[in-house]
């Protein structure tokens, strides 16, 4: 079942599993370029420093194998000297450590990016079940780092005898030289010693670091049915994406018809479209469509004002522009603000004459409707 699983996932991560992965800390980690950084940088540092560290060393031993009568008989003295002697070790050691730690924090970055989760500490009680922790032993990722580090050792123990063998001679004859020229002969063998450790390093790192990111991208590959499963957790259930639609389009449908009877007249196309408009000059700069709709909704917009003894006026050019360019609580565009002005003027004038202030108006005037506000006007190229 596990191998038909890792066969089915074929497809490469998607950016929201990587980021999901990150924070809980699977990241791309290369040890061995993590150790070629901390001991490339720590030698790097001893070889600039060598002067100096050896001078340090030359009087660290002098002082320290400098015995008087007193400290020789007195065994706490001897303590306190050995005390002494390893504080002053610790302020050469402890900056070295913290390059070689800053070094190989560097490597991790630099190979798989900064990260900061807490994630990995969480205690995971499923990990302490050895029957389910087996295959973590048998796995292609264990197994290729177990081989590593052997094929490393080996390498690293082969190259090492040799290069003591070879110096032999040169380790021997040090008890007759003076100290000075033996540390600075044991610093120069150290050193090639250190050169050739880095290069083994080095080559393993090359290798390691592309593999890891191999095994990390192998690791979070996805089947055909997770990248489906992912994809319907970001964009959603189609069915409940279009309950929530026909939702949303009925709160709005109620919204715009309670909103009617406020309304200062209604604009209609009489069978296919319908716009409410409200205007207060001391509120508003120019009118505002508090509704619009088409077909059924046009029809129960048309219905609700005249239940409400709101005017509703036939005028189809303006009332296809207003509804294919106003926005529903929105001021009416500039270009058509003529032409509600002149229905807005006849309703006012109809009120007027029917409350017996005012003659009655004529028919509504032409309408200074631009044609390219038309989504039905036909141009020459058109026709």
């Amino acid at each position: 079942m596990a191998e038909q699983n890792a066969a089915e996932r074929n497809l490469p991560a998607t950016p929201r599993k990587l980021q999901k992965a990150r924070e809980e800390g699977q990241v791309v980690r290369s040890r061995d370029f993590g150790h070629f950084a901390a001991i490339a940088a720590g030698g790097a540092l001893l070889v600039a420093a060598a002067p100096q560290v050896t001078s340090w060393l030359l009087l660290m031993l002098v002082e320290a194998l400098s015995f008087d009568h007193l400290a020789s008989t007195r065994p706490e003295l001897m303590a306190q000297r050995l005390a002494h002697v390893g504080a002053k070790m610790m302020w050469v050691l402890v900056p070295l450590g913290l390059v070689m730690v800053t070094a190989a924090i560097g490597g991790s970055v630099l190979i798989g990016g900064w990260n900061w989760t807490l994630k990995p500490l969480q205690p995971k009680f499923g990990k302490l079940n050895p029957i389910k922790g087996l295959p973590n032993l048998f796995s292609k990722q264990q197994f290729i780092t177990a081989l590593k580090a052997c094929a490393l050792a080996l390498l690293l123990g082969v190259i090492g005898g040799f290069y003591l063998k070879g110096h032999l001679d040169a380790f021997a004859g040090l008890i007759a030289q003076p100290l000075p020229t033996a540390l600075q002969q044991v610093g120069s063998t150290v050193l090639g010693g250190l050169l050739l450790m880095l290069l083994v390093l080095a080559l393993f790192a090359a290798v390691d670091a592309p593999l890891q990111r191999h095994l990390h991208a192998a690791k979070l590959k996805m089947s055909h049915q997770e990248m489906k499963q992912e994809h319907k957790e970001v964009e959603g259930n189609a069915e409940v994406k279009a309950k929530v639609k026909v939702r949303m389009r009925e709160m709005s449908r109620r919204r715009m018809l309670a909103a009617v009877p406020n309304a200062d007249l209604v604009v209609m196309n009489p069978t296919h479209y319908a716009v409410a408009l409200k205007y207060d000059d001391a509120k508003m700069a120019a009118p505002r469509v508090v509704a619009k709709g088409a077909d059924l909704l046009a029809m129960s917009i048309r219905d609700t004002a005249k239940t409400n003894k709101v005017p509703v006026l036939q005028a189809p050019v303006l009332a296809r522009a207003l509804y294919a360019h106003a926005e529903i609580d929105r001021e009416i565009p500039a270009a058509l603000f003529a032409a509600v002005a002149q229905v807005l003027a006849y309703v006012y004038q109809l009120r007027a004459a029917l409350a017996g202030h005012a003659p009655m108006p004529g028919d509504l005037p032409p309408l200074s409707v631009p044609d390219e506000l038309d989504p039905h006007h036909k141009t020459e190229a058109d026709r």
